[in-house]
């Protein structure tokens, strides 16, 4: 019998000399379990290399380009050339199934924990308070970065994408969703400056192109091989007065324009997820492929966890689909779905095959810790 989800396999070129030889792309994802140094640990290896044998592409969870950008507890760090060899670790991890490996790049913002950066001095582009969500509390109120600060970060950016590439990476994802710094300085709800950094939004997308910008750069020196630059974005905001897509639109095409190679959509559904202002017209993924029209390929990311959702986010155009929670749940789910073996593909997480999947001890706490919130689906085993 034809395997009904054979486009998943289909091979794809994410850019010049980057082929995947699927649709698949391991979603990034924070696993809390670094070193206490902040390298990269075993277990952390242990989990990437069992995930990484079938899948397109894979995305590393995010790394903090300064100490002051720290998001998570126990989050791998590629701040100071320190951080190299753990990241040839990770790197080698990560491409040991095959597929490419992206490391995904970022600064916390006002999301930073004041427990663990220094002096606790929560830095972002205005002084404000993160929204409360599963892992912040949205009490801490940052302050607002001075110009100095501001150029240190960009730099910052661009030394940690020099590491990148010595450690044998194939690109990097700036992480520029999900609230954290790139997204306060785009928001007009976090930017409230009224520098060149701040205000309209001309000013308020100056800060990401500023560092798309100094991420070329160093690939342009450093690089000898091709290596791609992604941008990860949160399309709108839920709150009032938040970014919406129509913002978006714009920082997108300038964007495409300044030469990002992929665009990767984080969404709460790539298949259920509308515009804060029209949930009766096309979907969010379908109005951003409709603007992007091609230009540059397009990841997204939001609730696939079978193959049936990843085939209906295909059928909408969408190149290449992002598993996260199904991956950390099944890491077998690319060859589960070639194989006509589908369903057995789990929807949530028993408890009793932990041991069995490489899931890091202190990822697993979190998960634990989690229960009741719905951020993690586990199976309720009495």
């Amino acid at each position: 019998m034809k395997n009904k989800f054979t486009s998943l396999f289909a091979p794809y070129s994410l850019g010049e000399n980057i082929e995947l030889r699927n649709r698949i792309v391991m979603a990034p994802m924070t696993t809390w379990s670094a070193n206490p140094d902040g390298t990269i640990s075993d277990q952390e290896l242990a989990f990437y290399e069992r995930r990484s044998r079938d899948v397109g592409l894979v995305i590393t969870g995010c790394t903090y380009v300064t100490p002051s950008g720290i998001g998570f507890t126990d989050e791998f760090a590629a701040y100071d050339d320190r951080f190299i060899n753990s990241l040839e670790k990770l790197a080698t991890a990560a491409k040991s199934g095959g597929a490419p490996a992206i490391l995904q790049i970022f600064h916390a913002g006002n999301k930073a924990l004041p427990e663990l950066v220094p002096n606790s001095d929560v830095l972002s582009a205005s002084a404000s308070k993160a929204q409360a969500g599963d892992f912040n509390s949205g009490k801490t109120l940052s302050r607002e970065m001075t110009e100095n600060e501001i150029q240190a970060t960009i730099q910052a950016f661009g030394d940690v994408t020099k590491r990148a590439i010595k450690a044998g990476f194939d690109g990097v994802e700036l992480h520029g969703a999900h609230g954290f710094l790139l997204q306060n300085f785009f928001s007009p709800l976090f930017n409230h400056r009224s520098d060149r950094w701040g205000g309209d939004l001309e000013n308020r997308m100056r800060f990401p192109l500023a560092v798309l910008q100094e991420v070329k750069n160093a690939v342009y020196e450093y690089a000898t091989k091709p290596f791609v630059i992604g941008y990860r974005i949160s399309p709108e905001e839920s709150a009032k007065g938040g970014l919406r897509i129509e913002d978006s639109y714009k920082l997108l095409d300038r964007l495409i324009s300044s030469g990002v190679s992929y665009i990767h959509a984080s969404l709460v559904s790539i298949n259920e997820s509308y515009p804060v202002e029209n949930s009766k017209g096309l979907r969010t993924i379908e109005l951003l492929l409709n603007h992007i029209a091609g230009r540059v390929p397009v990841i997204a990311a939001g609730k696939v966890r079978t193959p049936d959702q990843a085939l209906e986010a295909l059928s909408l155009g969408l190149p290449l689909v992002a598993v996260g929670k199904g991956l950390v749940i099944n890491p077998e789910w690319v060859s589960l779905a070639k194989s006509g073996r589908s369903e057995e593909i789990q929807t949530a997480l028993d408890p009793k095959f932990v041991p069995e999947l490489s899931i890091p001890d202190k990822l697993w706490s979190v998960i634990k810790a989690s229960k009741g919130t719905g951020w993690f689906p586990v199976r309720d085993v009495r």
